[in-house]
């Protein structure tokens, strides 16, 4: 295989394989993928209607194949692709959307342009910019990559949207406009080469003329007595490459359909006889246009290897990293099925560690409930309404009964504490309700967090659900934890701290006149019942409280975090662990049912990613030739 076959054919099996998935040039693709098939050098072949494009196109292939008629016959792109066979071989075409059939008769292959054009445009005269693939197997073309669009016009006609020019001139732009479109210009000799719609756009998208190849056909039209050699040398209109002269097969040849070969041979003579084109004539005629065309569409190529592979190599680490973060497809038996929702349920367990953890945001928001908000809940407690003059009074009283204490209100103390204790319960349980919310929000976060659980709305619902149970069930323990504390200290409390107290002051010893002694009335007799009693009384009730309400500030987190942050640590996912062993594969496959459109990108990108890698492949097996 010579290295202008390789390449050219290489580059053709690429372009066909990217047509099936959707990649076809002319910016219709999918963008969310880079497209390879406008990376890769083609030949676009651009005119007005009735400059002689499909004439030029048949002349180089050798066979009347293209639809003919008034209006926009070319309604949608035409990628033709010519593979250069053994002499004596036989003719044949093939469609990439027939892929099994042969077409040997030349004049179905029109037809079936035809019809394919009308099966995605309807009979209307709209255009299409999905194209249509055209192999042409012969030993009488080059190697050679071609794509017919649609005749530039300059007004619409009936049947025609009013858009039709500018839709036109559009879906052209979109090929010549890339750096890898080799754009052939098609203007007709006996119009005058300013008014050209070709060479117009041609100028406009490639200005020094590096891409552009100029063609003029219908050179045996023009008026006696002129010639089109001002543009052929190269005088009229300079472009990096040279003009090449084309002479159609007339219209009666057309009609009668005459054989393209007899032609050529036709052209050849009248260059080789020209009195005006005789020095071009090795120069001119399309056996000469195809060859240069396939000449230079080799070189390109070549020229461009090095940055498709780069192209080639960027989409397939996106691609597989796009694979990666969608994960790889459901396998369909039931171990497998549970394999992979246990490494889900691991991965999301990790991203909840990670929270709780510090290595993501949001466990320092418990933190901040014991730090701030269990602290700030202490203080706003109504001891100083319940340990008012007026409260000890009354509670002390209905503690003594019908006998008033005698030195220490016992039983008023008691009851004293083991009312303000009470009050402890509510920021207790408010701390719990306030750690299982934190819980609650990092299990919601972490599923959204966690990647592999993206494709998967079910199981996300089903994980979401056990561990909220999870942690209601760390709640509800951890609430009797806390109200035992509470409890607790209400149960027993410390005779140490009345020990500690301020002794009442020692009475002194006085004589009477009969010299005795007797001890003077004590200042807490004397005060008994008074104010300073009970303000004594509350004051001592509320150096107990102050202490309980230290020890609980430090205990109560310890509850909390005992029964509940830790247990969501080690147990949060037990419960589904129970729920999902009951399955059976069909529930389990029901977890398992991805969004379809995220099995349908998958796919997308897995075929896509087969395709980069045999391409890089190929051009691999090719790139050495120089």
């Amino acid at each position: 295989m010579t290295t202008m076959e390789s390449l050219i054919g290489l580059v053709n099996r690429i372009q066909r394989a990217c047509t099936v998935l959707g990649d076809y040039g002319g910016g219709t693709g999918d963008n969310a993928f880079n497209s390879l098939w406008e990376a890769l050098p083609t030949v676009a072949v651009v005119g007005g209607q009735s400059s002689g494009k499909s004439s030029v196109l048949e002349s180089i292939v050798g066979r009347d194949f293209l639809p003919r008629g008034s209006g926009i016959v070319t309604r949608r792109p035409l990628v033709l692709q010519l593979h250069k066979t053994e002499e004596g071989t036989e003719e044949y075409a093939e469609f990439l959307h027939l892929p099994k059939k042969q077409f040997t008769d030349f004049a179905l292959v029109r037809k079936e342009i035809q019809d394919e054009t009308d099966r995605i445009t309807g009979k209307s005269k709209q255009i299409s910019p999905v194209p249509i693939h055209l192999s042409i197997f012969s030993p009488n073309v080059v190697n050679l990559t071609l794509v017919d669009l649609p005749g530039l016009t300059k007004v619409a006609v009936e049947g025609q949207p009013e858009t039709i020019v500018e839709d036109i001139e559009s879906m052209v732009r979109t090929y010549v406009d890339k750096p890898n479109c080799i754009i052939l210009a098609i203007s007709p000799a006996n119009q005058d080469i300013a008014t050209s719609d070709a060479i117009k756009l041609a100028k406009e998208v490639d200005p020094t003329g590096e891409r552009t190849f100029g063609v003029l056909t219908k050179l045996d039209l023009m008026d006696k007595g002129t010639n089109a050699l001002e543009v052929l040398e190269g005088r009229s209109y300079r472009l990096q490459h040279p003009w090449v002269g084309i002479v159609n097969r007339s219209q009666a040849d057309i009609n009668r359909n005459a054989d393209m070969m007899l032609a050529r041979r036709k052209e050849r003579e009248y260059f080789d006889t020209s009195p005006d084109y005789g020095h071009l004539a090795s120069k001119m005629g399309s056996e000469y246009l195809a060859k240069l065309l396939s000449k230079h569409l080799e070189s390109v190529i070549r020229s461009r290897i090095p940055s498709i592979l780069s192209l080639i190599n960027k989409s397939i680490e996106e691609l597989e990293r796009e694979l990666d973060k969608m994960g790889r497809p459901v396998a369909v038996d039931a171990g497998a099925q549970l394999y992979t929702i246990l490494e889900m349920c691991r991965a999301f367990d990790k991203v909840f560690k990670e929270h709780l953890d510090g290595g993501r945001p949001g466990g320092d928001r418990i933190y901040g409930v014991f730090d701030n908000q269990l602290p700030a809940a202490l203080k706003k407690l109504p001891f100083d309404r319940h340990l008012s003059l007026q409260s000890v009074k009354r509670i002390v009283s209905e503690a003594d009964g019908y006998q008033p204490h005698l030195i220490a209100p016992e039983q008023g103390y008691r009851r004293l504490i083991e009312g303000a204790l009470g009050y402890f319960r509510g920021p207790a349980e408010a701390s719990v309700d306030a750690v299982h919310f934190v819980l609650k929000e990092l299990v919601r976060k972490s599923i959204a967090e966690t990647q592999e659980l993206k494709r998967f709305p079910s199981l996300q619902v089903e994980l979401a659900a056990a561990a909220y149970t999870s942690l209601e069930k760390f709640r509800e323990e951890s609430k009797k934890s806390v109200i035992r504390l509470v409890e607790m200290e209400s149960a027993y409390l410390t005779a140490e701290f009345f020990r500690k107290l301020p002794q009442e002051m020692e009475r002194p010893v006085i004589t009477n006149s009969k010299n005795q002694t007797a001890a003077s009335p004590s200042p807490a007799t004397q005060d008994q019942y008074g104010d300073g009693h009970f303000r004594r009384i509350a004051s001592n009730v509320s150096a107990y409280v102050s202490m309980v309400s230290d020890t609980l500030r430090n205990t109560i987190p310890k509850a909390c975090v005992y029964c509940q942050v830790r247990q969501a640590k080690l147990a949060l996912l037990n419960y589904f662990y129970s729920q999902i062993s009951k399955r059976e594969g069909k529930q389990l496959g029901e977890l398992l049912d991805e969004d379809p459109a995220l099995m349908g990108r998958r796919l997308e990108c897995a075929q896509r990613l087969e395709l980069y890698k045999k391409a890089r492949d190929e051009i691999d097996a090719v790139a050495w030739v120089r």
